[in-house]
């Protein structure tokens, strides 16, 4: 009976100790017959049983210790050279282990899984915080390394995500995040923003698997599209439309505090009008209503002496205008005017620049009419990434933020956790 409440298999328990404000001491022995020497295959015998304390998973609501006094045998055979040696118990224990085998993979679960801090866990089993997290390390790099996790993908994106703030300066080391934008997964996180290593990762899976990628979604990242050129250029690159718009935005803003301070002298204060009108001139033109607008107009018409602004922004409603369809032929003409227009002598200079980017990106800007897939999913992987970075308050080690990465938003097979070893 109370080796079934234990739920260890085939061990004898030894006594179990309890400590007032202490946690539940539970000592057991591996029932297991006496093994035969690994060198010479004699029947060895017992030399002494060495207590290994470990970490279990609670027991009636209290912390637990497990003592297995594991046993250490010696070849009698006197011409055998092995010397002593033990039977590894993987059921209790993974070699090297300070939890046992069914507290590393719960913990795996609840921090990988549920995105819980390493700190929480330690907490609640009472141990400490590299015990925790070694095991997560231990059972999840097998899992999410299994080379069943990334099928086929047709779509993929890159984008570049914070990793770690370091030193006095807190210079910032970034990552970039290698998602599967169909299915909305993670596919695997590198270190840094260049293109070595994404090209490294991607010419890694093999020349089959890339001969699948139809689509390759980025934002308007010259690197990232250096490492499609390189490792698949029959994908169709598409640029994200977010991050087209975002721009044009960007090019309106620079515009407007240009001006602002060539007629008022200083930066934007309270009573400017274009200082008033910055949200207005984001806002897209068909969510204003008609006192909006209104007030949009009187505002350029006061701050904007030659029209400068209003050049700019209804720039932006045109390159809005290009995602309000689906029609790529009709995109693609649409796209062509806007670069002639754009390039007049006599648009500010923000206006020109926009129009420098849209040439250069002209053939990725209009492949979303063809294809319907952004880089979307592959922000929101970073948004989980954040979650785990929030959960543990930053991460020092590339190695546990990309295991832990994967864990939750790597989609894993977690029906294969209690069948991984452990490395």
């Amino acid at each position: 009976m109370c080796e079934l409440l234990i739920g260890l298999p085939e061990v004898n328990i030894l006594g179990i100790d309890e400590v007032a404000g202490g946690p539940l001491v539970i000592e057991i022995e591996t029932r297991s017959a006496r093994p035969g020497c690994p060198s010479c295959g004699v029947l060895a015998s017992l030399k002494d049983r060495d207590p290994v304390v470990l970490v279990d998973l609670p027991a009636f609501g209290r912390r637990t210790r497990l003592i297995w006094r594991k046993r250490r045998f010696r070849c009698v055979d006197s011409d055998c050279g092995a010397g002593t040696f033990t039977v590894t118990e993987r059921k209790i224990a993974a070699p090297r282990m300070l939890i046992t085998d069914r507290a590393g993979r719960w913990v795996t679960e609840q921090i990988g899984r549920f995105a819980r801090s390493v700190l929480e866990v330690a907490t609640e089993l009472g141990c400490d915080w590299h015990t925790v997290n070694d095991a997560v390390i231990a059972y999840g790099e097998v899992l999410v390394d299994d080379p069943g996790r990334i099928g086929r993908v047709e779509a993929i994106g890159l984008d570049e995500v914070l990793f770690v703030r370091r030193g006095p300066r807190h210079h910032q080391e970034f990552s970039t995040t290698i998602a599967d934008v169909r299915a909305g997964q993670l596919l695997d996180v590198v270190p840094g923003r260049g293109a070595r290593e994404p090209i490294a990762w991607l010419k890694g899976r093999g020349a089959q698997w890339l001969s699948g990628i139809v689509f390759a979604t980025l934002d308007l990242s010259g690197t990232y599209r250096s490492v499609f050129d390189a490792v698949v250029p029959l994908a169709i690159q598409v640029a994200d439309p977010f991050h087209v718009v975002k721009h044009a935005n960007a090019k309106l803003d620079e515009c407007r505090r240009r001006v602002q301070n060539q007629t008022l002298g200083h930066c934007g204060r309270k009573a400017d009008p274009l200082y008033r009108c910055r949200r207005l001139l984001t806002r897209a033109e068909e969510r204003l209503d008609e006192a909006g607008t209104d007030k949009l107009l009187g505002l350029l018409r006061a701050g904007d002496p030659k029209g400068e602004v209003t050049t700019a922004w209804h720039a932006k409603e045109a390159v809005r205008e290009l995602y309000s369809h689906n029609d790529e032929m009709l995109a693609r003409e649409w796209i062509d005017r806007l670069i002639i227009d754009m390039a007049d002598s006599d648009n500010p200079v923000e206006v020109r620049s926009l129009g420098g980017t849209l040439k250069r990106w002209k053939n990725q800007i209009v492949a979303w009419h063809r294809s319907q897939v952004t880089n979307g999913p592959t922000e929101a992987t970073n948004n989980l990434i954040k979650r785990v970075k929030r959960a543990a308050f930053g991460m020092r080690s590339f190695r546990n933020y990309r295991i832990r990465s994967l864990l939750y938003a790597g989609k894993p097979d977690w029906s294969l956790l209690g069948t991984v070893t452990p490395r």
